[in-house]
């Protein structure tokens, strides 16, 4: 029997296995850049029901709800279903919808920017007014692209400013955090606002010596490891809570347990204030160009100006291919937030830009029922039936912009181990949260028929049960996890075998 964790003393293999848990980013190959407005579908739902599925479902030993629908892409007729209208959290499957979202009311050509802006002119390597950094909302923009705009502000001759150096992060509105529900040093639950730096997080490494451990906070990149002093860390002799944060207006203040620390190691921690963490990165970059500037302050409009140097984000659609292949849950929200605005909106959080997408799905779409409290899915708030789901897939078509956002899905053998002769082709959006599992995505059955699919399952009474503390890694929810995507794994087969 596994040994129960205990809320107050966690083993340190625990705690050690969500500290070195992080994030990985990468570039991607270009995509399409049309996304046409989704066009209704006629065709309506004909629940079938089938008893091999059936029984799939009652084997999987899954505790919760399991809801599923399995529809033709050609003719939208309904080939399975299990409880096809409870509406469940669809965790990460909602990147799908915002995708939709933000090609729908920003096309997929669109380009987040970075820019300096100089209120006067340059004489003699010395800019003769005040420098702003002006965030546009980019949520992907990294520190070489900072390093990049250094780098032409040089080209420019600048040595030094005689006014102010100004930070302006206004192009979306400031969210400390995407999820309260989530604890506090996840890397994935980061804040937003219109100037995002590294995901909005930053690298804490740590090491012990005989004089105690050492700990750093740095900013790095493939190509630049700036140090940062906005967000500082110190070691405790503490066994529980594992982190702690005390944000002041400009400053990211941590302690951590040197109980889970053991002799080295690294993680992401989530950036509270990142406008100034994007300064100060910046700050320092510019010093080893032999730039010289002041302390950055913010500044609460649009400067108007001379734009010296910008930095401009991959296409839209080549963001969104990362987003969802990886998962970033700020690139969801920046996008959705983006969109909500680009539609004459002005939410001023998550929550709200998630109704009036949620809107738009419900007007726009053939999906009646949907909610959202956010474009991620991190938060368990949302709901969406596997109905809805497959009527989006559907509308979005066969050769539309969801199925080539999508990444490939292998199935795997009784052992886990990817099959190395796959004979049914899938391509699908995952999702998992504690007791929450989802997959939803297109695939071509072993007959060449081409189909949609939509499997939803959760566990919400067990997942409401786990304390905040313990919610990165819980205890049960992995193997949940587990029993979840076998069951839609062997869903995938039935159907490839026998429609």
């Amino acid at each position: 029997m596994a040994k129960q964790l205990s809320i107050t003393t966690p083993t340190r293999r625990a705690v050690l296995l969500g500290l070195l848990a992080s994030t990985a980013t990468g570039s991607f190959a270009k995509a399409p850049d049309r996304s046409p407005r989704p066009v209704p579908r006629a065709e309506t739902l004909v629940v079938v029901s089938k008893n091999g599925a059936r029984d799939i479902a009652k084997k999987a030993g899954l505790s919760g709800e399991v809801c599923y629908v399995v529809a033709d892409a050609a003719t939208g007729q309904v080939l399975d279903s299990r409880k096809p209208l409870l509406a469940l959290p669809p965790a990460s499957v909602a990147k799908s919808l915002t995708a939709l979202y933000g090609l729908s009311a920003l096309g997929g050509n669109y380009r987040f920017s970075t820019r300096l802006v100089a209120s006067g002119p340059v004489v003699n390597g010395r800019l003769e007014g005040d420098l702003y950094l002006v965030g546009g909302g980019d949520p992907t923009l990294q520190t070489d692209a900072l390093a990049d705009l250094a780098r032409d502000l040089k080209a420019k001759g600048i040595r030094e400013i005689s006014g102010k150096a100004y930070v302006y992060g206004g192009a979306l509105p400031y969210q400390s955090e995407i999820d309260a529900d989530q604890p506090v040093y996840l890397g994935y639950n980061p804040s937003l606002s219109g100037l995002n730096l590294n995901y909005n997080r930053i690298y804490f490494e740590w090491a012990k010596s005989a004089q105690g451990y050492t700990a750093t906070m740095d900013a790095r990149d493939e190509k630049h490891r700036p140090m940062v002093g906005m967000a500082t860390i110190k070691t405790v002799d503490r066994t529980t809570p594992i982190f702690t944060l005390n944000s002041t207006s400009r400053q990211d203040n941590w302690t951590v347990a040197e109980f889970a620390l053991g002799k080295k190691g690294g993680r992401w921690l989530p950036v509270r204030r990142p406008q100034f963490y994007a300064a100060e990165v910046f700050q320092t970059i510019a010093r080893s160009y032999g730039i010289k500037l002041p302390k950055f302050i913010a500044s609460g409009h649009t400067p108007a100006g001379t734009v010296l140097a910008e930095w401009r984000s991959d296409d839209l659609m080549v963001m969104l291919r990362g987003m969802m292949k990886y998962s970033t849950n700020i690139v969801a929200e920046a996008v959705g937030m983006t969109a909500s605005q680009a539609r004459g909106n002005a939410p001023k959080s998550l929550s709200g830009s998630a109704r009036i997408m949620s809107d738009w799905l419900n007007q726009a779409t053939p999906a009646k029922r949907v909610k959202f409290i956010d474009h991620s899915g991190l938060g368990d708030g949302s709901r969406i039936s596997a109905s809805d789901m497959t009527q989006v897939l559907l509308q979005s078509g066969w050769d539309g912009p969801l199925r080539a956002l999508m990444k490939d899905i292998r199935l795997r053998d009784s052992k886990g181990r990817p099959l190395k002769n796959q004979q049914v082709a899938v391509k699908a959006k995952t999702g998992t949260l504690n007791f929450v599992s989802a997959l939803a995505g297109y695939m071509t059955a072993k007959s060449g028929r081409k189909l949609v699919f939509a499997i939803f399952t959760a566990d919400l009474p067990r997942r409401a049960k786990v304390p905040k503390s313990q919610r990165e890694r819980p205890l049960g929810a992995k193997a949940w996890s587990n029993r979840s995507r076998g069951l839609q794994q062997s869903l995938i087969t039935q159907w490839a075998a026998t429609l």
